[in-house]
């Protein structure tokens, strides 16, 4: 353990503080380091709570395919059948053209396209497009303040959009969990935050993961920053955006939760969906969900966020040992709010890191570059 803590204390300084786990079988080494905030009056924990951003898609995808485990869902099914508002989609002439110039989508947008983001909808390398600018003009940047859309409404907004591509064609950056999101809610028939605490959560003994922070927990709960000019500045209090349920529960990037909570679910996924010895997927979910499905042409496209990756449900998937710390099979992701989580199904390993500043751009820090070299050492 006191090589994983020397590794995050190089970066005190430039990091309030963080907390990582490299989980190797049943054997777990553990870091916490720095302050859970920038004055340095709270020690950083194990159990600290951080606002974990984009590893919210591998959780909400595994919630989708226990509904496709459920019988509720098809891998093939065209998501109109819940989500109305999308049974009739437009697809721009050409990427770059303008959002008045569309034609029909060829073929419905299906549950498979969501998990693989290839549903039409996303962000692309070029955030310029005229269709991206539209879709981040009415729903908002994914980094911005809370929405206040309800799910519904945000529903509503996203069909006045047009796809950029062809439903399939291409990968799309980050949409597409949060139609997931929706559609879950919709054919579970209740809200996700209640569907993912009951199916996933309670199951998995992931006591300190969900769309708020309750206020026993507030203490443990680390603030948000910023880089700027003058340094580090504050975005999120403990107090603040997560201490009550927000109108719309981000399929995207909405949880908070600990690092020993995402070592719960990456087990779960190690295990081929079993926990405490109940099933809930079947080991052919969790391997359609690991293993990539992308083209060698759309894992091309998929810069600034894949870096030569590609793309499982929820996830990337290492397709190469270009890196030092690339392991071929190596499934996870990062979250912009400088959260990482990944398991490399062949050895069982797990490694979590998280840490309380937002990422500049999708390239990975060099903490975590680091820190992914050690776990795959």
């Amino acid at each position: 353990m006191a090589a994983l803590t020397e590794l995050l204390t190089a970066h005190l300084g430039d990091l309030p503080g963080a907390v990582a786990l490299v989980a190797r079988g049943e054997q777990v080494e553990a870091a916490a380091v720095g302050s859970a905030d920038a004055e340095g009056t709270v020690p950083m924990a194990r159990d600290s709570l951080f606002r974990i951003a984009s590893l919210t898609k591998p959780i909400v995808a595994a919630a989708t395919l226990l509904l496709v485990d459920d019988g509720e869902l098809s891998l093939d099914d065209p998501i109109s059948r819940w989500l109305p508002e999308l049974a009739s989609p437009v697809v721009v002439r050409t990427p770059a053209g303008p959002v008045d110039d569309v034609v029909p989508a060829a073929r419905p947008i299906t549950v498979a396209d969501l998990l693989t983001f290839r549903c039409g909808y996303g962000l692309p390398a070029d955030m310029t497009l005229p269709a991206v600018d539209l879709l981040l003009q009415v729903l908002g940047h994914p980094a911005a303040s809370p929405r206040a859309f309800s799910p519904d409404e945000w529903l509503a907004a996203l069909a006045q959009v047009p796809l950029l591509h062809q439903p399939g064609e291409a990968w799309l950056y980050d949409t597409g969990s949060d139609i997931q999101g929706v559609l879950i809610a919709r054919v579970a028939g209740r809200p996700l935050p209640e569907f993912l605490a009951e199916r996933l959560f309670e199951p998995l003994g992931m006591a300190d993961t969900g769309f708020t922070v309750p206020i026993a927990a507030l203490g443990r709960f680390t603030s948000a920053y910023r880089r700027g000019e003058e340094g580090l500045r504050l975005i999120d209090s403990p107090e603040g955006r997560w201490s009550a349920p927000p109108p719309f529960p981000s399929g995207a990037a909405g949880l908070v939760s600990t690092a020993d909570d995402l070592l719960a679910f990456a087990r779960f996924l190690r295990d081929e969906g079993t926990a405490g010895g109940h099933r809930l997927l079947r080991p052919e979910s969790v391997h359609r969900m690991t293993t990539d499905h992308l083209t060698p042409a759309q894992r091309a496209a998929g810069r600034p966020f894949l870096h030569g990756q590609g793309w499982g449900f929820g996830g990337s998937v290492d397709v190469d040992a270009k890196q030092p710390w690339e392991v071929p099979g190596r499934y996870g992701w990062v979250g912009g709010a400088g959260t990482a989580l990944h398991l490399v199904p062949a050895t069982g390993t797990v490694s979590v890191l998280l840490t309380q500043v937002e990422l500049t751009s999708p390239e990975p820090t060099p903490l975590m570059k680091e820190f992914w070299t050690y776990a795959a050492s």
